[in-house]
């Protein structure tokens, strides 16, 4: 049995106050102006002690808490937001409930998160992780804890995820706007480590090098409206202006929207618009969307049916489960006749 380290522990062996210690650990840091390397220095001093907060330490012996934590990487993203309502229905049909966090795109809330919502005794844990580190992910699931990805996840490791086939999905957008004599493409992407972006970049460049084209740029660096927004700008000043723009999330879509209207720039007449990810809100823009839309039903199903086969059967061999992508031709394409 591991020892369960308290604060006083953490205290003798930091050098800091109990006081210090305990605003750390409780989250008031920040509040009480303590340092951040202080901070730092404390929460590995508390992860490598194992230290578990006190009011949870008490649910430890009592077995399961049939609660689930689902962690996201910003629930103002539509996608998200649809992510943790479809799990949260899932994992209510096993008489569980489920704890949400929101990491908003930043790894260090992410570990913050895990590790305290982990003290909860939880029985298990769905992530859509933010960064490109997993080790904390992976002590979660060395210390039993039955842990899957969804949609982002981590190629070559034990952890099992569910995910869209992105690489695929993307190649078909490309190759529908080639093929409606696209020859300039502008794709603007999210965050760049993350796997369904890199697997898009890779469909979009691929349809792109296998077409012939060479007028084709790839730009941006977050899933955000703003992302969205600044890269429509920054395109639409290029010498040679792209005809079609290909934003890789629906959030990233609407700033290209924004843009577009101060801009003056009409879809699908003057440039062509096409989004990764369906929303019902898209049919309601002028023009509709054309989209590529992912299973998110099917792939939050799948990913609560894997976890609770490890929670309640011990299934622990991981799996890594892809599903396709379908898409959607509405009215935001303009077809520009056969390319050369």
């Amino acid at each position: 049995m591991h020892h369960k380290s308290n604060i006083i522990d953490i205290a003798e062996k930091s050098g800091f106050s109990i006081t210090t210690v305990s605003r750390v650990l409780n989250g008031k840091a920040d509040k009480y102006r303590i340092s951040k390397a202080t901070q730092q220095k404390i929460k590995a001093l508390a992860e490598e002690l194992n230290y578990v907060p006190n009011e949870f330490a008490r649910n430890l012996r009592t077995g399961k808490s049939k609660t689930i934590a689902l962690i996201v990487p910003s629930l103002k993203n539509p996608f998200f937001a649809e992510i943790a309502s479809v799990v949260n229905t899932e994992v209510r049909k096993y008489n569980y409930i489920t704890i949400i966090g929101d990491s908003d795109d930043n790894i260090e809330n992410e570990k913050t998160e895990v590790m305290h919502l982990s003290s909860r005794n939880l029985d298990g844990m769905i992530i859509v992780p933010c960064g490109d580190e997993w080790g904390h992910l992976e002590r979660m699931q060395e210390k039993g804890l039955p842990l899957i990805c969804i949609d982002r996840y981590f190629e070559g490791l034990d952890l099992s995820f569910v995910s869209s086939d992105n690489y695929e999905g993307a190649y078909s957008a490309s190759k529908y706007l080639i093929e409606h004599g696209h020859t300039s493409i502008g794709c603007i992407q999210g965050v760049r480590h993350s796997t369904p972006n890199i697997q898009r970049v890779r469909g979009f460049v691929d349809a792109m090098i296998n077409s012939g084209i060479t007028s084709y740029t790839v730009t941006g660096d977050a899933f955000s409206e703003q992302n969205g927004y600044l890269e429509t700008k920054l395109l639409l000043q290029q010498k040679v202006r792209p005809t079609a723009i290909f934003a890789f999330s629906n959030t990233i879509a609407m700033g290209c929207i924004k843009a577009l209207k101060e801009e003056k720039v009409k879809v699908p007449e003057d440039i062509s618009l096409l989004t990764f990810d369906d929303n019902p809100y898209l049919n309601y823009i002028e023009p509709p969307l054309t989209c590529i839309s992912q299973p998110v039903e099917d792939i939050c199903k799948i990913a609560v049916k894997i976890l609770f086969s490890n929670i309640l059967e011990h299934a622990i061999s991981p799996k890594h489960v892809l599903l396709k992508t379908q898409l959607k031709v509405k009215a935001s394409v303009r077809n520009l006749g056969s390319p050369l």
